[in-house]
């Protein structure tokens, strides 16, 4: 039995529901925050884990992606937002919170402000809140949060997604499913397959899918979680392809040349299908 950690966010129980609940293939499934899973993964604590990308370009002497699973894409990234009525900006802010200094939404800011600033993690469900109890203060907001900023009270400032596909051209990598690279080829293959037939199945989304989506999903409103699972669930999800590992391969490089990750001292490839 392999043991598996992932989100509780709609993207990744969508994902991962019939795979869990394969009584031909079993697997041992733990859920945590995406900041917990990035920490986890530098002991390499499980053998397949949801990671964020930004985390993933610091191990990869430990893991290696998989083709299929991934939250990348278009429209979709981190957003930097500040509460309504308020005049606050990056010259300005007292205070700015980010969902983890593992995330790729860090990476994102870090890029977008050469370095210049040095932001307070927080869980990212906790973002919000703070926002609301503080004038001036800025906060990078991930998952299902964007669909619900706006009507909670907060304004977007800039849009880190939108900034980097429009300076770079790329779809922007969020988080991804990797395997250690101590898992025999022929077994992580083997994951592989069985996670594509998991993803294929959920599209079928019987009420007992839901459920358990709804159950692990910070926010319950069905409407949130289906607006949630078709933004992050898309053709990259399904494979990354070459457009993927494009994305993926720039991001690397960005974050080497920005000095937010060391340069690897070996050539590894990143992705299961280069090894």
């Amino acid at each position: 039995m392999i043991s598996l950690a992932y989100s509780p966010c709609p993207n990744d129980t969508f994902l991962f529901y019939h795979l869990i609940r394969n009584t031909d293939y079993p697997v041992k499934e733990e859920l945590y925050d995406v900041e917990n899973l990035n920490e986890f993964a530098f002991e390499g604590k499980f053998p397949v884990t949801k990671l964020s990308f930004a985390a993933f370009f610091h191990i990869i002497d430990k893991y290696i992606l998989l083709e299929t699973g991934s939250a990348l894409g278009r429209g979709c990234g981190p957003l930097l937002v500040r509460k309504k009525n308020t005049n606050t900006n990056l010259e300005n802010c007292q205070s700015l919170y980010i969902p983890g200094q593992l995330t790729t939404a860090n990476l994102l800011l870090s890029l977008y402000t050469n370095g210049t600033h040095k932001p307070t993690a927080l869980r990212y469900d906790e973002i919000i809140p703070k926002l609301l109890t503080e004038e001036n203060s800025l906060g990078v907001i991930i998952h299902e949060e964007r669909f619900t900023f706006e009507e909670r009270g907060l304004e977007k400032v800039v849009d880190l997604g939108e900034w980097w596909e429009s300076s770079t051209g790329y779809p922007i990598p969020l988080g991804a499913i990797a395997i250690r690279r101590d898992i025999p080829r022929e077994e992580a293959l083997k994951f592989q397959s069985e996670l594509q037939k998991s993803l294929r199945d959920a599209y079928q989304e019987p009420k007992a899918m839901m459920d358990y989506i709804k159950e692990n999903s910070q926010n319950k409103e069905d409407s949130v979680i289906k607006a949630h699972i078709d933004l992050y669930v898309n053709e990259f999800t399904k494979s990354l392809g070459k457009e993927g590992h494009d994305a993926v391969t720039y991001l690397f490089q960005r974050a080497i040349e920005a000095g937010f990750i060391k340069k690897p001292t070996s050539t590894l490839p990143l992705f299961l299908g280069e090894s």
